[in-house]
């Protein structure tokens, strides 16, 4: 079944409380106020017929005595006197016989006496309304009685009908305006009650959804009032909490997608860019090695000038770094599989400073390794894990001339920790955000191809790794590489 709608969307809640509450309570005051009305009506009535008994036993015994005496004269008197008190329309007096003998008034009766008789014969009191002279009137019979206690006439005094209705439509206006000024002060009072109960916290608490609808989030309802205002502002408040939370969480939604979409463009960007490099190298890689191999060859004749050997030395140098930038163009494009076989750290570490040394020496660099007091054996993919090491190690090594660089090793279980400090200028901190990013350098043009760092980057990734950047010890830059370094089925078999 469809619900019946009791508040219509545009109804006002002090209309809504006059409609619901005020009316149901007019209208039971109206159905109280007319009953009392009647019941009061008919009192009034009642005693309006009981003063006109009362005047008519007043002068029955006046009557009765000249009735029996058979003086016109005091009866007329005693009937005058009647009209005196001012409640009486009409008068008559009749004889045993049901015969007008006397009547004074503004109108005379038709001739009943067959109903006069009778009533004269009964002898009882009796009060009707009928019409005399036009007019609706009340009429009330009193038996006369001689002195032996014989009915000998009856008295009929009237009072006009119209004077009840006055009294009463007198009545139904003084009820009439009772009602309507208790319905007013009790409107009055229910709408100032409203008002002071429910309407300021509800004007409170709509002005607090309007700032809010205005872009003032961070509004919030003061608590006051009834405890049914306080749950409310309590909900309203815990409402706006959870949609600011929400709208939080969506934008840091967004941004993470935002981020995601710019990391997966980036990355295809990366792929097409390393698949590129990787064809460029393997082009590159065999005239590359003709030049580098006829330059060596060259060096061998005898009697060479000195211009001549600097001029194959020269160009066998620009080979080799070009060699060495297409060897890191291929690690960077290179997505074989990881090769892990049980590997000797001190042996690691040893043949990465072996290979660097070299370009220390170039430098002026110094380069310190510890490696550790006993035998450690690990397990990961050796020749990537040497190659990260050697780039670290170089980009340490060129920090600055004369740069002190240091390589130590420790094992946290299940990792093993390498780490390249120097005592270079560092990274300077807007720059460490993109550090490990491919191609990104800042050394001069042709100083570096800056894939260095993403290789080690890769590698680490690779083995389910990190490699993470501190401040070092030496006042330069600390590089930390972590390898897992336990076998994958052992590792799975102690979770077990």
């Amino acid at each position: 079944m469809p619900m019946i709608t009791l508040f219509p969307n545009t109804i006002h809640s002090r209309t809504a409380l006059l409609i619901y509450v005020m009316l149901p309570m007019v209208f039971t005051l109206g159905i109280f106020g007319y009953v009392g009305l009647n019941s009061i009506e008919k009192q009034v009535e009642k005693q309006m017929q009981t003063d006109l008994e009362l005047v008519a036993r007043a002068v029955q015994m006046p009557l009765s005595y000249a009735l029996e005496k058979d003086r016109m004269g005091s009866m007329q008197q005693s009937l005058e006197s009647v009209f005196a008190i001012g409640r009486v329309y009409s008068a008559y007096v009749y004889d045993s016989q049901g015969k007008r003998i006397l009547n004074l008034g503004l109108a005379e009766p038709e001739e009943q006496r067959e109903k006069m008789t009778k009533l004269a014969a009964k002898g009882r009191k009796r009060g009707e309304y009928e019409q005399i002279g036009g007019r609706q009137v009340y009429s009330y019979f009193l038996p006369l009685t001689d002195t032996g206690g014989q009915i000998n006439g009856l008295l009929q005094l009237t009072r006009k009908e119209s004077e009840f209705i006055q009294n009463f439509n007198i009545l139904r206006i003084h009820a009439a305006l009772i009602l309507t000024v208790l319905v007013v002060l009790l409107s009055g009072v229910v709408l100032y009650g409203h008002h002071r109960a429910v309407g300021v916290h509800l004007k409170r608490l709509t002005a607090s959804m309007t700032r809010i609808a205005k872009g003032d989030h961070r509004h919030r309802f003061k608590y006051s009032g009834p405890k049914e205002i306080i749950v409310l502002g309590k909900t309203f408040n815990h409402m706006l909490n959870r949609m600011n939370e929400a709208r939080k969480t969506i934008l840091a939604h967004r941004r993470k997608q935002d981020e995601l979409e710019q990391e997966i463009r980036q990355n295809e960007k990366l792929a097409a860019l390393g698949r590129f490099a990787a064809g460029t190298a393997h082009e590159l890689g065999t005239p590359l090695s003709t030049i580098g191999g006829r330059a060596q060859r060259a060096l061998r004749t005898r009697d060479l000038s000195e211009d001549l050997v600097r001029v194959f030395e020269t160009i066998r140098n620009e080979v080799s770094r070009m060699e060495y930038i297409i060897k890191q163009l291929l690690d960077f494009s290179r997505k074989n599989s990881l090769r892990r076989a049980p590997v000797d750290v001190s042996w690691l570490m040893e043949s990465a400073v072996s290979t660097v040394q070299e370009a220390a020496k170039m430098n002026q660099s110094q380069i310190r390794c510890t490696t550790p007091d006993t035998k450690t054996i690990v397990f990961l993919d050796g020749i990537r894990v040497q190659q990260a090491l050697v780039n670290l190690l170089k980009n340490a090594v060129q920090s600055r001339p004369g740069a002190t660089v240091m390589l130590t090793c420790t094992c946290r279980d299940p990792f093993v920790l390498f780490y390249v400090e120097d005592d270079g200028p560092g990274v300077a901190s807007e720059n460490r955000t993109q550090i490990f990013d491919p191609f990104f350098t800042t050394k001069s043009v042709g100083k570096g191809t800056g894939l260095g760092l993403s290789v080690v980057h890769a590698a680490a990734q690779e083995h389910g790794g990190s490699i993470e950047l501190k401040n070092s010890r030496l006042g330069g830059a600390c590089f930390i590489l972590a390898i897992p370094c336990r076998k994958p089925e052992l590792q799975a078999g102690e979770n077990q």
